[in-house]
Order: structure tokens, then C-alpha cells, then sequence
């Protein structure tokens, strides 16, 4: 992260103080990844921006990025199919809203399933 992005998110525009440093020690960019119980996930269906494909769409996930992607790799694995994890979603290729419902309930997600 630039110098400026530290400035903007400290607040700080201007110090007259020669020695003043900027205590970005503290943040932690990675989010905390919640327990899947306390996890609210929705699936749907999704077919824009994809050239008329069809495929499922897993958003609400909260936490790191590694364990995004775990959880995109146990789902694509166990629907047999592709798709990618990134950006707080998981994209599974075609319709497998049923399985994906079902595997993530196993995995103790609370899932809600969106027609």
C-alpha cells in the first residue's frame, strides 16, 4: 500500500512535525475468517456477463482469501465441475444449486438457496 493510501485511511493530511511518522503497525488488511456457523452464504443461479453460460454463485462469504478459496476448491471438487474463487464469491460452472446447498449445510455454513 502507497504512503497516500496509509494517509487516507489514518485521516491525517498534513503534520508540521519534521519526525512525524505514520503508525500504520496496527492495521490488518486480512479480515478475520468467521466460523461457519456463523457464516450466512446464498446460492443462485446466475447466467449475466457469462455469453448466455449457466452458473452457481456462492456470496456472503467473510474472511481471508486462502480460505475462500479452499472452500471453492472443496466445492468444485465435490460437484465435479470448475470455476474460480475470488472477490467474496465462488463461481461453480453450471447449475448446482442443490449440491452446493447440501455440501455447504455438511460443512455447517447457514445457506440460503435464492430462485
Amino acid at each position: 500500500m502507497s504512503d497516500n493510501d496509509w494517509k487516507k485511511r489514518l485521516s491525517v493530511v498534513y503534520s508540521t512535525n519534521p519526525d512525524f511518522k505514520y503508525d500504520v503497525e496496527d492495521f490488518d488488511e486480512t479480515p478475520e475468517t468467521l466460523e461457519p456457523s456463523k457464516q450466512n452464504l446464498r446460492v443462485q443461479l446466475d447466467r449475466r456477463h457469462r455469453n448466455g453460460k449457466t452458473v452457481t454463485l456462492v456470496t456472503g462469504f467473510v474472511g481471508d482469501d486462502n480460505d475462500l478459496a479452499e472452500l471453492g476448491k472443496t466445492l468444485k471438487t465435490r460437484c465435479g465441475t470448475g470455476g474460480s474463487a475470488k472477490d467474496g464469491e465462488i463461481i461453480v460452472q453450471g447449475d448446482n444449486r442443490e449440491r452446493i446447498t447440501t455440501i455447504l449445510t455438511e460443512l455447517g455454513y447457514k445457506v440460503k438457496c435464492i430462485r
